[in-house]
């Protein structure tokens, strides 16, 4: 029986492959009885190390030096990238007054890591991965059977559909058939005067015959002609038969009427595990926030702001002129709106083109190449703010004409994919007048609407379900109701919206809780808001027309 290769019970030892193993040698990785230990240091070989078998590879094997290679390396020379060098190259000119490490502090510190990492992966990682793969396999073996489920739900409202059109088909015959005794008693009522009619005359021909043949004078005297009345002939009766006007099929109504199908909504659940490790990329917010540069645009009533890099940042007020600034101020380009009319919002598509929103012409309007086209034209609809999102497709807030509905529109190019309007209750979801609905998309693609005229942040998921409403923070020094105005996000997936009317920003993490304001940095009317590529805000002021860049991060 091979010893080796078949299971059992104790260890033997390596080299008579008979004895139990005793001793373990920790340099050669050897498994040796009593007798066998003298055999194999008897090579001369000084380098073996004969440890008690419990204690195997308990003794750290030093890597051999590259320069001296009959030395082992114990040490790190810190001025040399961390080199690893044995005792000798310690006190050679090369490492002369560099700062040295010992190998074994080393080895013990990443020893101990490995073990923790060891115990986490095994008790705590590995088992969540096992019991996310579980609920996976779970889901999908109840997949065919929820779906057949959906399928047997449809089928059987069709049932239904069919029995009541079956209903009304029966309903339509039998008012048909009361028309047609209807139509059969007026036609048979003329037939009936018309023939009395018929009768009168055959009679009155009969009398005539009689008196042209009689010689008789006295009837002939007392002759009436009937020619006169007889003369007056009924109109020709026609009833037309009844018409049936089937209304036109309009699927789309039909397939809404019919019922609906809920998006595929994915939901995520953080494991407890890793909400307690700490994520080296979130930023720490300043403890107060510190203004960094002002520019001064020229404009009275400033309201948006594009800004991604320090080289391009797009402006727009209640003129026709969108402004480009860098950040030392200086102007770099205008471009003006082809109606003449004010801009409603400004934004910048994923070629850098730059797009305008105009509600009195119901366009949304692309720069290209300094041509100015229409990319979208709304009927009854006018376009408010704009987004761009990190997909490309561009998000519409719009109102009604008469200024009583509003929605969110997702297009991508001139097609529209989304709308965005009513909650699960069928309720609006925003405020219905044209006001302020600035729009932004978060990194985890929820989009966050700061609507002015609700008090509110609105945030929905993409697939348009609400995930939270913000409508203000407690607060002693902010006494006027919260009117938030521009909105944007920055890396961590924070929400900052300018509360316009009490001076300052509201930061909020990504599930809507207040995290702290900005206000020191004498704010007045802050409208516009963006965030650029290094996390800096830039704030429009409304009255002033400057824009403030600040660092609020660490």
């Amino acid at each position: 029986m091979d010893l080796h290769s078949s299971a059992q019970d104790v260890h033997r030892c390596d080299l008579c492959e008979t004895a139990i193993v005793h001793s373990y040698c920790d340099f050669c990785h050897v498994n040796l009885c009593k007798p066998c230990v003298v055999d194999h240091i008897s090579d001369g070989y000084d380098k073996h190390k004969i440890v008690p078998f419990k204690e195997r590879r308990s003794t750290p094997i030093y890597p051999k030096c590259r320069t001296h290679s009959h030395k082992f390396c114990e040490f790190q020379c810190v001025n040399c990238n961390n080199l690893l060098i044995c005792s000798s190259c310690m006190a050679s000119e090369q490492h002369m007054s560099h700062k040295f490490v010992e190998i074994a502090e080393i080895y013990k510190k990443n020893k101990e890591a490995i073990d923790k990492d060891a115990v986490e992966l095994e008790n705590s990682i590995f088992p969540t991965y096992e019991e996310i793969a579980l609920d996976l396999e779970n889901q999908l073996a109840s997949l065919d059977g929820g779906y057949e489920k959906l399928i047997t739900e449809i089928s059987k409202q069709g049932e239904q559909w069919h029995r009541e059109i079956d209903i009304v088909v029966n309903k339509i015959k039998t008012e048909i058939s009361k028309i047609k005794f209807k139509h059969r008693d007026i036609l048979q009522k003329h037939l009936d005067e018309i023939e009395q009619t018929q009768t009168l005359i055959k009679k009155t021909i009969l009398a005539i015959r009689k008196l042209e043949k009689s010689t008789e004078i006295s009837s002939t005297i007392e002759y009436s002609s009937k020619i006169r009345e007889l003369s007056k002939v009924p109109p020709k009766i026609q009833v037309s038969l009844p018409t049936f006007i089937p209304k036109p099929i309009d699927l789309e109504k039909l397939y809404s009427l019919f019922g609906q199908i809920t998006p595929l909504s994915t939901a995520t659940e953080k494991n407890a595990f890793l909400l307690n490790q700490t994520n080296p990329s979130v930023k720490d917010l300043l403890d107060e926030p510190e203004l960094i540069t002002t520019i001064l645009t020229g404009y009275e009533y400033l309201r948006s702001i594009i800004c991604h890099n320090e080289d391009r940042i797009w402006m727009s007020d209640e003129t026709n002129d969108i402004k480009c600034f860098n950040i030392e101020g200086s102007l770099c380009q205008t471009i003006k709106t082809k109606s003449g009319e004010f801009p409603n919002d400004i934004a910048e598509d994923n070629d850098e083109d730059l797009l305008y929103s105009n509600g009195r012409t119901k366009t949304v309007n692309r720069v290209k190449n300094g041509q100015t086209e229409k990319l979208i034209r709304l009927q009854g609809w006018r376009p408010r703010q704009l987004c761009v999102t990190s997909t490309g497709d561009l998000l519409v807030a719009m109102c009604t004409d008469d200024k009583t509905q509003s929605k969110i529109v997702r297009y991508s190019g001139f097609t529209e994919k989304q709308t965005i309007q009513f909650d699960d209750g069928g309720k609006p979801l925003y405020s219905g007048n044209e006001k302020i609905k600035y729009i932004t998309e978060n990194r985890n693609h929820d989009i966050c609407v700061a609507d002015f005229w609700a008090f509110a942040v609105v945030v929905v998921n993409q697939d348009g379900k609400l995930r939270w409403r913000y409508t203000g923070h407690p607060s002693v020094t902010k006494n006027e109701p919260f009117k938030p105005w521009g909105i944007t996000t920055d890396s961590q997936s924070r929400v900052l919206t300018a509360d316009h009317i009490n001076h300052c920003i509201h930061i909020l993490d990504q599930n809507g809780q207040f995290l702290r304001y900005i206000d020191n940095c004498d704010l007045e009317y802050p409208t516009g808001l963006c965030v650029d590529n290094n996390d800096n805000l830039f704030v429009c002021e409304y009255n002033s027309g400057i824009v403030e860049k600040i660092k609020y991060l660490n």
